[in-house]
Parts: structure tokens; C-alpha cells; sequence
């Protein structure tokens, strides 16, 4: 009995033995993962142990070779000088290897290791900074998945490329620069690809015919890029596809009615293209579909009923096309998981159901611009407890806006409220009914314009504490500018031009701790919004998409009529990057400290009284990309600097008494370091002086010019009627003209 114990515990260790002789890493395998390991300058890997198998994301075989080499996220570096090292190539039996989100940096045509590891199955080198073209096909028949994305590959993909991968069931190429068609040989009859992304790179021409082949193809995703065309016919073949996001291409044409083939999609992302027709009358066949988005497209005719169908949506998104019809028609009691609906800039008429607020999960309501809906806030939406970002503007209807602020407090986890040309002509809410205020707590966009607003800025903003974007231009307030202003604790984004404002610049704006305090402002995160927000510049250029509430750190306060002197505390707002003080009745010298706004981007200080010199210490605001003084009382040398000699000479106009580029007359020679400041002196004898010149240019056309603009005279200051009229006058003679008459103006207002 005791021969058998003692045989059987030898047996045991013996066995431990041979285990451990197994699993004991190939030598030479060892070997090249040092030399790999010897090209990374950051962190050092803890590989120092005999048997490497036991190594930090290795993993072995039975016979000791590896098969995993998995460090994802560690923070490697390469060496300067050194590539992504071909010694990995010695691993010929690894299947899995993992080095994603790291900074190696190499290029895949200069190394060997990607041709040579013939029983690679998995391949993920996302994330890195990996460059060059990729090899002409895969390393292995046995590969299953592929990820190269976030990097810095180029060239095309070569349409043999996955002509071996009959395993290949992901394929990830997405940001990075490749070029060139995508090729529709990456599908053939017996394919396994279930997810082909190649979004955010430079893809261009049509999208071939041959994803009908990948008969088992979930997801297709090839947005951002400079795709033409149609969709492929044989594209609805694939009826096992559950996601198709092709937004930001050049796609034409018409969506085809066999996209009711597709009955397991789930996700039709085909936004930002130039898709035209009408839509498929039988869309909502597609009743599995979660997330339709076809904004920004050519889109026409009316909305499919049958889309009411779709009782799984939850986002609906069809802004800025040209559908149209009676929205009163469409019955959303059926979409109970809707969370987000977007109609803006549409052709649609009629009342906007009360059905919406059957859709207890809303958290987006947009449906402004270019619609003709018949708009009232109703009690009911008080129901929609998720609701956060509600857009109505731009629609007739919209009245009584005290009673509509009232009703919305309510709405607890409002974020965005934008009204932007509703209740026009009314009173801006405010005294005894807005007493008892207590809501939009979490309220952090507030537009309320080209309402036509009157009234004064009402003392409820003080209670918004999460503020950080107020925007009330272009209506017709009235008051001064509230001190309790630059005690809102988030607010960055202040809008009030083009109103009737007057008095000073309160100093008290001048401490408003979003753009004083870098601390402050790194604490306010960004706030995902959901739906985005456009800005359309005025440029023509792109329309940019907004997803979050981004830090922009503005003052518009133009075309006002707020005087006396800027506060030398402006300062103190060392994060503004744009200030807009243009038209307004500002005096006295141009604050040095304005200076100290070391991101200042925007300056605009034109059509004042402001007097002096422009400081010298300017020539510091090295972020200047636009700077307006024009038609102010300033006088002496532009101060020289790169930045300021770089505006057009139109930015200083206006100002007789200043001199040096980018204005013509170079400043003449003084006598002395005593000499008279010419923008100060005999200031009474040249407040009096009449421009004769500009009388005599102006006479035969101040007829005209009187009777166009007369009426306009009458209904609002003077200074108004001349805006409107620069604003609108095109050619060369006319701004001329224009300019004459303010000078005249001026001369005559102050005589």
C-alpha cells in the first residue's frame, strides 16, 4: 500500500514536470520578443522572467509557442528611429495579436511581420500611428478579423486584399487616408463578412455593385469620404444587413423602393448627401428600424404614413429637405420608444399633433426653419419627463411667450430652449408674472432671437445657474445691461446685439468667472447635446455640426446704444476670443488693458467716438484673425506689428488722423517728444468743422437716398436707418456714398 502511495505521488510530480516542460516558451520565440521589446522608449515592459510564456499578455501553446500577444493600452512608444520591429515576424504560430491604442509608429510596408504569421486570426493594430500603404493581401485564410483603424494608412485597397480570407468576418480600416474605390471584390458568394467600415477616410467614385455578395453582411459603413453616385442595386440583396451609415458622401439619386427588402435594419444613416425623389412609399416595412437619419439631403414630397408603423424608432431625423404636407396627419402614438424627432427646415404645415406627447421617452423636439406649422406650448408637455432640448422657432403661431416660459418651467431636465423668431412683437416676460420663477435649473442654451422682443433683460436669468449660452439679439430691448449679469457662475456666450441696450459697460461683466479663470472653465465639462446644432457661416463655407455645448467665449454687444468709456477692467476676461463693441457711442481712449485678452480672435471697436492712440502694447494679440477701429476719433501711428500691418486698410478707415500701414498716409516726422498728439488737439475747433467735400458729393443724392430711407428714419434713430442701408448696398459707390453720410452725420451731431 505504501509502494502504491509513494508510486503514485511520484507519478504526480512527474507529471508537473512534463507540464511545466510544455508550456515552457521556444527560445528563439523568446528571443525576438526581447528584440521587440528593446525598441519601445516607453514603458519598459516586465519581461524578465526564464520562461516567457508567463510574460504580461502572452499567452503559449501547449508546445510553448506563442499564440497571443495582447498589450493593448499600455502606452507604448517606439524609439526614435525604429519601426514597428519585423523581429515579431518569428512568431509564426501566433493567432492573436493586440496592439491596439498605443503610439508605435511604423510603417506596414516597411515590416515583414503582417505577411509572415500564416495562423493569424484576430489582427488589431487600431489606434496607433501606423502609416503607409497596406501589402496586396492578407497574411492568412485563417484571419477573422481585422482592425486597422485610427491611424495614418493611405493608398487604396487593393481589390485581392481579402481575396484569401475566406474566414474574414470584420474589417476596420476607418480613419486613416485611403483613397481610391472601395473595392467591391472584398465580397465574393462565399463570404463570412458580417462589418466592413471604411468611414473617415478619402474614398471617392461610385459604390460598386458586389456587396450584394457578402450574403452575410450586417454592417456597412463607409461615411465621410467623397463617395459618388447611387446606392447599388444589389446593395438590398443583402437582406441580412442591419446597418447602413453612409453620411457625408456626394450619394445622388433616389432611395429605391426596394430598400423594403432590408427587413432586419435596424440603422439608415444616409445624412449629409444629395439624395433626391421622394421616399419610398413602403418604408415602414422596416420594422425593426431604430434610427433613421436622412437630413441634409434633396429629399421632397410628403412624409410616408407608413413610417408611423415603425413602432421601434427612437430616432427620426429628416431636417433640411424639401418634404412637405400636413403634418397633422401623422398619428405618433404608436412610436412609444421615439426619443429623438428633428423636421427642422422642411416645407410642412398644419398643427403639430398633440399625439407627440404620447411619446413618454422624448428627449429632442425640433421641428423650426422653413415649416408653417401652427405652434402653442399646451400643458401637456409636461408629460415628456425626459424632455431636454426643444427647438420651435421659426413657426406662426407661437404666442403669448410669458404664458409659454411659465408652462416650460416645468420641464425639469430642459437643456436647450430655442425660440429664435417666435412670439414677434411681444413683451420680453418679466415683473409680477414671471415673480414666482423657479425653473430651467438645468437650462444651458436660452435663444429667444429675432423675436422683435421688447422690454428690458428680465431679473429671472440671475437664477439660472447652469446658463452658459444667452442669446437675445436682434429684438428691441431696452435698459442697461444688468450688473447680476457676471455673476452667472457658467455663462461664456453672450449675445445681445442689434438691440436698443444703453448705458454703460458694467464693470461687474468684467468678472464673469468663465472668462476669467482657466481653472473655472477646464471644470465645465462638455455637455452632449441630442440633437446637434448648426452654424451656417456666413461665408458660404461647409455647415458645421455642433454635438455638444461647446466653450465659445464671446461679448456681442454691437449696435447698441451704450456709451461712456470701455472699463479699463475688461482686462480681467483673459479667455474672450471674440468682443464686438461696433456701433455703439462708446468715448474716451482705447483701454491698454485690452491687451491683456492674449486669445482675443475678434475685436471690433469700429463706429464709436473712440479718441487717442490705438496702444502699442496690441502688437501682442498674436490670435488677431479680424480687427475693426474704423470711424472713431483715433489718431497717431498704427502701432507696427506683423498682426495689425496685416488687416486691410479698410479696418482703420474713418479715423483722419491716423497714419502708417495698411492706411496710405504715412505719418509725418514731429518736431519733438513734446509734440502735440494731433487726434486730441483743437478738439472743439474740429468737432465744428463741416466736410464740405462729402456735402457737395452727397447733394444729388440725398433725394434718393431720403426717400428710401425716410421712413425708416421716422420709425428709428438715425443711426439705425444708416446700418440698414450700409448693410444692403453692394457696389463701390454706394458705400462711398454711405461713408460720406456718416461723416457728415457726425460732424453735424456734434456741431
Amino acid at each position: 500500500m505504501a509502494n502504491a502511495f509513494l508510486f503514485l505521488l511520484l507519478l504526480i510530480f512527474s507529471s508537473n514536470i512534463t507540464f511545466e516542460n510544455i508550456h515552457a516558451c521556444n527560445q528563439s520565440e523568446r528571443s525576438s520578443l526581447l528584440s521587440f521589446a528593446l525598441t519601445l522608449s516607453s514603458p519598459q515592459l516586465n519581461w524578465t522572467s526564464a520562461d516567457c510564456c508567463n510574460w504580461e499578455g502572452i499567452t503559449c501553446n501547449q508546445g510553448g509557442r506563442i499564440t497571443h500577444l495582447q498589450l493593448p493600452s499600455k502606452g507604448l512608444k517606439l524609439k526614435e528611429g525604429t519601426f514597428l520591429s519585423s523581429s515579431l515576424g518569428n512568431l509564426t504560430h501566433l493567432t492573436h495579436l493586440n496592439l491596439s491604442h498605443n503610439s508605435l509608429y511604423g510603417s506596414l510596408d516597411q515590416t515583414e511581420f503582417f505577411l509572415s504569421m500564416n495562423d493569424l486570426e484576430i489582427l488589431d493594430l487600431s489606434y496607433n500611428l501606423l502609416f503607409g500603404v497596406l501589402p496586396s493581401s492578407l497574411p492568412s485564410s485563417h484571419i477573422r478579423m481585422v482592425d486597422l483603424s485610427s491611424n495614418r494608412l493611405h493608398g487604396a485597397v487593393s481589390s485581392s486584399f481579402s481575396q484569401e480570407a475566406w474566414n474574414l468576418t470584420s474589417f476596420n480600416v476607418s480613419n486613416n487616408t485611403f483613397s481610391g474605390p472601395i473595392p467591391s471584390s472584398i465580397c465574393h458568394p462565399s463570404s463570412s463578412l458580417r462589418h466592413l467600415d471604411f468611414s473617415f477616410n478619402k474614398f471617392n467614385g461610385s459604390i460598386s455593385s458586389g456587396l450584394g455578395k457578402c450574403s452575410k453582411l450586417q454592417v456597412f459603413r463607409a461615411g465621410y469620404n467623397y463617395l459618388s453616385g447611387s446606392l447599388p442595386e444589389d446593395i438590398f440583396n443583402s437582406t441580412t444587413l442591419e446597418e447602413i451609415s453612409l453620411l457625408r458622401n456626394s450619394l445622388y439619386g433616389a432611395v429605391s423602393d426596394r430598400i423594403s427588402n432590408l427587413t432586419n435594419l435596424t440603422t439608415l444613416d444616409l445624412s449629409y448627401n444629395q439624395l433626391s425623389g421622394v421616399l419610398p412609399l413602403h418604408l415602414g416595412k422596416l420594422s425593426k428600424l431604430k434610427h433613421i437619419l436622412l437630413d441634409f439631403n434633396h429629399l421632397e414630397g410628403s412624409f410616408p404614413l407608413s413610417l408611423m408603423n415603425c413602432t421601434n424608432l427612437v430616432e427620426l431625423r429628416m431636417g433640411t429637405n424639401n418634404l412637405g404636407g400636413n403634418i397633422s396627419m401623422l398619428n405618433f402614438s404608436r412610436l412609444s420608444q421615439l426619443s429623438k424627432l428633428d423636421l427642422r427646415k422642411n416645407n410642412f404645415f398644419g398643427i403639430l399633433p398633440r399625439s407627440i406627447y404620447s411619446c413618454k421617452f422624448l428627449k429632442a423636439i425640433r421641428v423650426n426653419y422653413n415649416n408653417n406649422l401652427e405652434v402653442q406650448i399646451q400643458p401637456e408637455i409636461l408629460s415628456l419627463k425626459s424632455l431636454s432640448f426643444l427647438a420651435l422657432g421659426w413657426n406662426k403661431g407661437l404666442t403669448n411667450v410669458t404664458r409659454a416660459m411659465k408652462i416650460l418651467m416645468g420641464c425639469k431636465r430642459l437643456v436647450v430652449l430655442s425660440f429664435k423668431s417666435s412670439f414677434l412683437g411681444e413683451e420680453m416676460p418679466n415683473g409680477v408674472e414671471m415673480a414666482d420663477f423657479n425653473g430651467f435649473q438645468n437650462l444651458r442654451l436660452l435663444d429667444l432671437s429675432s423675436c422683435n422682443l421688447s422690454g428690458i433683460i428680465p431679473s429671472w436669468l440671475l437664477k439660472l445657474k447652469k446658463l452658459q449660452i444667452l442669446d437675445l439679439q436682434h429684438n428691441r430691448i431696452t435698459g442697461s445691461i444688468p450688473s447680476w449679469l457676471g455673476t452667472l457662475p457658467k455663462l461664456h456666450t453672450l449675445l445681445m446685439d442689434f438691440n436698443q441696450l444703453s448705458g454703460e459697460f458694467p464693470k461687474e461683466l468684467c468678472t464673469l468667472p468663465m472668462l476669467v479663470s482657466g481653472q473655472v472653465a477646464a471644470q465645465v465639462g462638455r455637455f452632449y447635446l441630442e440633437l446637434p446644432i448648426y452654424h451656417h457661416p456666413s461665408s458660404g463655407a461647409i455647415t458645421e455640426q455642433y454635438n455638444y455645448i461647446s466653450y465659445v467665449p464671446v461679448i456681442y454687444l454691437s449696435h447698441n446704444c451704450l456709451n461712456g468709456n470701455i472699463p479699463i477692467e475688461i482686462g480681467q476676461l483673459q479667455l474672450l476670443q471674440d468682443l464686438d463693441l461696433s456701433a455703439n457711442n462708446f468715448s474716451g481712449n482705447i483701454p491698454d488693458q485690452i491687451s491683456n485678452l492674449k486669445y482675443i480672435e475678434v475685436l471690433d471697436l469700429s463706429m464709436n467716438y473712440l479718441s487717442g492712440k490705438i496702444p502699442a502694447s496690441f502688437t501682442g494679440l498674436n490670435f488677431l484673425s479680424m480687427f475693426n477701429v474704423s470711424y472713431n476719433n483715433l489718431g497717431g501711428p498704427i502701432p507696427s506689428s506683423t498682426q495689425l500691418q496685416s488687416f486691410n486698410a479698410s479696418a482703420f478707415e474713418g479715423n483722419l488722423n491716423l497714419c502708417g500701414a495698411p492706411l496710405p498716409n504715412e505719418c509725418q516726422t514731429t518736431m519733438g517728444a513734446d509734440a502735440p498728439d494731433m487726434s486730441t488737439q483743437d478738439a472743439d475747433t474740429k468737432e465744428h468743422q463741416i466736410p464740405w467735400f462729402y456735402v457737395s458729393v452727397t447733394l444729388g443724392f440725398i433725394t434718393g437716398f431720403w426717400g428710401v430711407c425716410g421712413p425708416l428714419v421716422l420709425m428709428r434713430k438715425w443711426r439705425y436707418a444708416y446700418y440698414h442701408f450700409l448693410d444692403n448696398v453692394q457696389d463701390r459707390f454706394h458705400v462711398m456714398i454711405a461713408k460720406c453720410m456718416l461723416s457728415m452725420r457726425r460732424s453735424l451731431f456734434r456741431s
